[in-house]
């Protein structure tokens, strides 16, 4: 259980048989052609029985001083959405918040959402979508993020925090402004993907009328753990990444570079305490011209070795990494904290395949997810530094967005973003 959520669950959960279905991916066989061609980076079907050890399926507690999904274990799948407001009426608006938190809290339990899937009134539509009766909670985490976008609406501008700053150009950003921003933003993480998805799309049809569906993301093949003692994953490059993440059980490094604290807020921007800054970034992978590359350059790219993972020079993937041994524009060498002042991230990001681009090139990448204390002394800094990274040449950097993500739920009465909307109003 992660250290962010001490909360037991709440509710009492449901434990219906295990699924006997195979998963062949999100894509099916599209899916399958990505995995190969990227090397085999991903298991093409397995049982959902064998989707996590021993206690797989099990729910993740939903109420917390922080919001879980963020120092969680991370789970296997990722289904991540970006909205966009459709209502001016602020009272609508959050009746659906309350509506979304506990179409949440019994989700993540792995409980169907209001009345179920059926047994109801036959002249109305159900509930719940029913795609996911029969499955397990799957580790199921719903973390919701609120857009800078969102502050122009609801009499809101003055409860936007400083540290919610709009991203700046980047160099090698070719932004698809259709895969960018957001007001609101909802990220599912599960160990079934098909669970995944049934989140997003039951708060989806809740909130009909009220949002709409900006853009999304469907993740497969976790590229950063918060469990180092796990086996590091790989990307889709077949290179280990996060080795040197935050943990979860790091209490001390998350109140130092993920949690907002109440130093970092004044009177308006309270709300934030316990809560963190996420960036988004959607960033394709140059797979064909990678997979021609010699090894000896794609490790100089990197600065570790392919197999261990180790840094250059050393033996083992979690040796210290002697950054002047690197090429001066390897990725690690830029990207570690040594480099960037101590600027430190944790990472939760997922590989992922969506198709072609239309000329026989596979439209594969990273979608990168990335949680800090304070996004200008985070990521930004970071990615500036990255400006020479040798491995620009293999990627680009094609959507991007970012949200302030609210402290946890606390108890059954409390709802997302409870603490922002009741900061200017007696709305509770």
């Amino acid at each position: 259980m992660s250290t962010e959520n001490s909360a037991e669950t709440e509710e009492a959960v449901d434990s219906p048989a295990p699924s006997r279905r195979s998963l062949i991916g999100w894509g099916g066989a599209g899916l399958a052609l990505g995995a190969a061609a990227a090397g085999g980076a991903v298991a093409v079907a397995r049982t959902s029985e064998q989707a996590a050890p021993s206690a797989a399926g099990g729910p993740v507690a939903f109420h917390g001083v922080h919001q879980a999904g963020i120092a969680t274990p991370v789970q296997d799948r990722l289904h991540f959405a970006s909205f966009d407001v459709e209502t001016d009426d602020r009272a609508a608006f959050v009746k659906m918040l309350k509506d979304w938190t506990a179409a949440a809290r019994r989700m993540t339990a792995g409980r169907a959402v209001g009345e179920g899937a059926y047994g109801g009134l036959a002249e109305a539509p159900p509930d719940d979508t029913g795609e996911a009766l029969g499955l397990r909670p799957s580790r199921l985490t719903l973390t919701i993020g609120f857009g800078p976008s969102l502050f122009d609406r609801f009499h809101l501008a003055g409860r936007r925090p400083e540290a919610l700053v709009d991203l700046p150009q980047f160099a090698g950003d070719n932004l698809d402004r259709a895969r960018s921003g957001g007001d609101l933003c909802v990220q599912a993480c599960a160990d079934d993907p098909q669970v995944a998805v049934h989140a997003i799309r039951n708060l989806a049809r809740i909130g009909f009328g009220k949002v709409s569906v900006r853009w999304s993301q469907l993740g497969f093949g976790k590229t950063s753990s918060t469990t180092p003692e796990a086996q590091t994953p790989r990307n889709l490059m077949g290179f280990k990444d996060g080795t040197r993440n935050i943990a979860g059980t790091e209490t001390d490094r998350l109140r130092k570079f993920v949690w907002v604290g109440e130093k970092d807020v004044d009177a308006n921007s309270a709300w934030m305490t316990g809560g963190s800054y996420l960036v988004a970034r959607r960033i394709r992978m140059h797979i064909e011209p990678w997979d021609r590359t010699s090894l000896q350059e794609q490790e100089d790219v990197f600065g570790r070795d392919k197999g261990e993972g180790a840094p250059v020079g050393r033996a083992k993937e979690r040796d210290e990494p002697f950054l002047k041994a690197m090429k001066p524009d390897a990725h690690v060498r830029l990207a570690h904290p040594d480099s960037n002042h101590g600027a430190t991230i944790l990472r939760r990001g997922y590989s992922f395949t969506d198709g072609t681009d239309g000329l026989g090139r596979l439209d594969a990448g990273l979608f990168f997810l990335a949680y800090q204390r304070d996004v200008r002394t985070g990521f930004i800094p970071i990615q500036r530094n990255l400006a020479t990274d040798a491995l620009n040449e293999y990627i680009q950097h094609v959507g991007s967005a970012v949200f302030a993500v609210p402290p946890g739920v606390r108890d059954a009465d409390d709802w997302w973003g409870r603490a922002l909307f009741s900061a200017s109003t007696t709305e509770g």
